[in-house]
């Protein structure tokens, strides 16, 4: 008779659009683009749209503007006022 296995939790993973990194979900922030083109920091984890997911440092966000990370994401051009969003909220989270 075989042994039963222990469960393993699966943790959702998503990737860093900054560094890189395969990180649990919770332990990043969601960047969210809706339908109209707008870009959101999205705490619940619900909004619609297509997201983004950063690392909780400035560092990963100055990798991900440099490296243009969130424009590959979004498909399309992301506003300057928007990384000035990012970055207000990052340093409230922080």
């Amino acid at each position: 008779m075989k042994k039963p296995q222990p469960k393993r939790s699966s943790q959702p993973l998503r990737k860093c659009v900054g560094c890189g990194q395969m990180i649990d979900k919770r332990e990043l922030v969601r960047i969210n683009r809706n339908k109209d083109g707008e870009i959101n920091v999205d705490f619940s984890g619900k909004m619609q749209g297509r997201a983004a997911y950063l690392c909780l440092n400035a560092e990963c966000l100055q990798k991900a503007k440099k490296a243009k990370g969130l424009e590959r994401s979004f498909k399309g051009a992301v506003p300057a006022e928007a990384y000035v969003q990012i970055e207000l909220h990052l340093g409230n989270i922080q």
